[in-house]
């Protein structure tokens, strides 16, 4: 089941006048944000990379160059995120999480959870293009432990496909004996088959774990781990279940309580715009007791909030 995004490909597109008005808006005295952000919000990732062409060709100048002199804040974080494509963007995520001031866990948790295999492939790839480094030696040099060792085997982009039917009960078995069971908690084995299997045999381990021990897989981990690990695995075992239902939860709790973690709220909402966005709302809405729209609505302000709300693409009320 393909995912439905909330931002589509704009039919009668033309990057040169695209391009233009783009040019008007930042001409002269004063910038037009609001055409700005009406324009972008309403052509896909791909339709913005031909817009930065063709602007380059007009004009000599670099769009998002132009951008960043006129725009500022977290609306300017926000649109460069929309003009960057979305695996360099996933790149340059990862990058400045971990050559930041400390690492940003929750961005490696976030993203090398809920990408596909091949997906992880290509970051892995493009990391090594764009910055001549190896992404696996430094995620390993900035973390330590079985968090180390989970994100090393995600890194690998080998998850296992299809179901294996007769290891359900006995990868069930496994987990109750290396955790629920023991005294101590064996990391070891969640770490191998949390990360090896596939989501839709994973949900079936799920399911005979509960009968078995009488715990949801994400209550067990709670009371059994902590720290990164625990993030990391209960990342892991909500998208297995729904990645959308994860991205719900995500951007939930990016907006709850005192302060915006707008840089949460901006990745989730940019990479998952095209992917699965529409699906997020359902889940947010089905979740919480109020709309993906009037939380972001409630929570952000200006052409930031704008923004944001024509992605969002609708209230779920």
């Amino acid at each position: 089941m393909a995912g439905k995004g909330t931002v589509v490909a704009c039919r009668n597109f033309n990057a040169t006048d695209d391009a233009e008005v783009l040019y008007k808006a930042m001409k002269g005295l004063g910038t037009n944000e609001d055409a700005i952000l009406q324009l972008l919000s309403s052509r896909s990732n791909h339709q913005r990379q031909d817009i930065k062409h063709a602007y380059k060709t007009l004009f000599g100048k670099d769009l998002v160059d132009n951008l960043k002199g006129e725009l500022g804040g977290k609306f300017e974080t926000l649109i460069v995120a929309m003009m960057t494509a979305p695996l360099a963007y996933d790149v340059s995520s990862l990058r400045n999480a971990i050559k930041g001031a400390g690492t940003e866990e929750k961005v490696l948790v976030e993203i090398l959870a809920s990408r596909t295999p091949q997906q992880v492939k290509d970051i892995v790839a493009a990391y090594r293009k764009e910055y001549d480094d190896d992404l696996e030696e430094d995620i390993s040099g900035d973390t330590s432990g079985h968090f180390k060792r989970l994100l090393v085997i995600l890194l690998q982009g080998n998850r296992q496909s299809g179901v294996q039917s007769e290891l359900i009960d006995s990868d069930a078995q496994t987990l109750f004996q290396a955790g629920e069971h023991k005294f101590g908690t064996d990391e070891q084995t969640f770490v191998t088959i949390l990360g090896n299997r596939s989501p839709e045999h994973l949900r079936k381990v799920f399911d005979a774990y509960m009968k078995l021990s009488g715990f949801e897989m994400e209550e067990s981990i709670k009371k059994e781990t902590s720290g990164g690990l625990q993030d990391l695995l209960l990342a892991v075992v909500k998208c297995a279940r729904s990645v959308p239902a994860y991205f719900a939860e995500t951007l939930y709790y990016s907006m709850k309580g005192l302060g915006t973690d707008d840089n949460t709220l901006i990745r989730a909402m940019v990479t998952r715009s095209e992917v699965d966005l529409m699906d997020v709302r359902t889940e947010f809405r089905k979740l919480f007791a109020c709309s993906l729209f009037s939380m972001i609505k409630g929570d952000t302000g200006g052409d930031f909030s704008k923004a944001l709300l024509l992605l969002c693409g609708g209230d779920d009320a």
